[in-house]
Formats: structure tokens, sequence, C-alpha cells
């Protein structure tokens, strides 16, 4: 934005005439207003003072843009609710041959909140039995209003594990012996053990890639073997959405010499709105 002389205000007082104007630069990350009053007798200048400011962080936050208003709320009543910001710098919608400009507050604010759900958040797969897969679902629900989409993205601490004992049911390679976290393949023979999951939509499209078969299956990012914890994405949007929706299939088979026992693993979900 190119630097521009606003007059703020003036005050009268006895013979004097006190002049402010602002010289406002939007530079991200920072900004900076600088404010310039003059004295004036006449036609002389007797002083000169100078104000900057910069951006606000600490070490959880940082306010990259700022905005100075007159005054800001929301009304209601019976039949209409609205919010409003009054004091804005050139808001409103811009348009021209190769680009578009939504500028102003409300364009950023949005009135979806981030909500994010799971049903079923114990998994039981009850007794198994050798070369017969056991199959369990939950539903993971999302509204989502951020301006560039959400991710939701999933990671275990271990495979199913025995406690005490070590003894684990691995994650499944599938039958191609290929999928992993980010690839997915066929697992329908009865002799491929393991544990895995697929997902399928239940409103919207939101889906991660590699799921069109209803067939084919992932594993979860094991943070035993991988460090980080982002996990792998599971469910991810572009656009704004209310009740978003997805079923995880949870699927588990073990050979017959898999020891008898009790196996847990802790699956973490985590769902990141983007903007």
């Amino acid at each position: 934005m190119d630097s521009a002389l606003l007059p703020l205000f003036f005050i009268l007082y006895s013979s004097f005439i006190i002049l402010c104007v602002t010289d406002m630069r939007l530079a991200l990350p920072a900004i900076f207003a600088t404010i310039i009053c003059f004295l004036l007798v006449g036609q002389r200048v007797i002083s000169v003072a100078q104000i900057e400011a910069f951006t606000m962080s600490n070490t959880n936050w940082i306010i990259d843009f700022a905005n100075l208003n007159m005054t800001s709320g929301k009304g209601t009543s019976t039949n209409y609710r609205v919010s409003n910001t009054v004091g804005q710098i050139a808001p409103g919608l811009y348009t021209g041959t190769n680009y578009k400009v939504r500028a102003g507050f409300q364009y950023v604010y949005s009135i979806i909140p981030f909500r994010f759900s799971i049903t079923g958040l114990a998994i039981d797969f009850g007794s198994l039995t050798p070369t017969n897969p056991v199959t369990r679902t939950n539903t993971l629900t999302l509204t989502n209003g951020s301006a560039n989409g959400y991710v939701v993205t999933a990671y275990e601490n271990h495979g199913l594990l025995k406690q005490g004992t070590g003894s684990i049911i691995p994650d499944t390679t599938c039958d191609s012996g290929l999928c992993t976290d980010s690839t997915s393949a066929a697992w329908t023979n009865t002799l491929t053990y393991g544990f895995g999951y697929r997902c399928d939509n239940v409103s919207g499209s939101d889906c991660a890639t590699g799921f069109t078969t209803s067939t084919f299956y992932k594993q979860f990012t094991n943070t035993t073997y991988v460090s980080s914890t982002s996990g792998q994405a599971v469910m991810r949007g572009t656009n704004v959405g209310r009740n978003k929706q997805v079923t995880i299939t949870y699927k588990v088979n073990v050979s017959g010499t898999q020891p008898p026992g009790d196996y847990t693993n802790l699956i973490t979900y985590i769902a990141v709105p983007t903007f």
C-alpha cells in the first residue's frame, strides 16, 4: 500500500493550531504507523514529534497485522444478527482481470466455529480367532470456517501390544506387502495379518487419497519408528463447511502363532484449521 497522509483532527487553542496527520505504511510482518504533529504559528513549524509501532509477539503468538477501528461488535434483534467493524482503511471487495482482493476484517472473521468430534473412543475387537479378520468403525465429524480449509492427521503410539511381554500385532503391509502410512493397497487375503485402517466419506468428500477402492487399507503412522508426531492426513478439506463426516474402519487379523492376551494401543487424531 502506498503511503498516504490522512488528516486526523484539528484542535483550536488560542491563536495556535495543532494539526496531526498520520502516515500509514502497511508492511508485513510489521505495521508501521507514524503520527506527525505540527504546531503551527502563522506559517512556521514549531515542533515535530514521531511515534512508531511494531509487530507484537511473544513465544506463543504473533500479530501479523492490526485493525484500527472506531467501533465494532455484534448487534441482534428478533429478526436479525449482524457483526460490524467501523473505521477500517479501504475495506471491500476489489476485482480485476487477474485478481480478487477481499480487504477488511469481515472477510477474515468466520461465523462458522471450528469443531471436531469422534464417536466411539474405545474400539473393542473382542476375541480374535486366527485368519478371521475383524473390523470396527467410528465417525469423525468436523465443522470448519477457516479460509483455507483444514487437515486431520493421525498416528499410533505403537502397534497393538501385549503389555509386559513385547508381543505385538504388527501394522499390516497388505496383500502386496507394499502398503504404508502414506500408500494404500488391497487387503483381502485372510492369510495377511496385522492392523490397519481405511476411510470412507459419509458427508462431503474429505477422506485422504487412497481409499477409492473399498478393499484398500493403510497403516497408521507408528511413532515407535518415526520421531515426528504429526502423522499422516486421514481427512482434509479446502473449503468451509458444517458437519463433514467420514467413517474410519479399523481392521485386525492374526495368525495361529499369535500369543493370546489383551493387545492395546492409542490412536491420536489432530484437527488443525488452515489460514
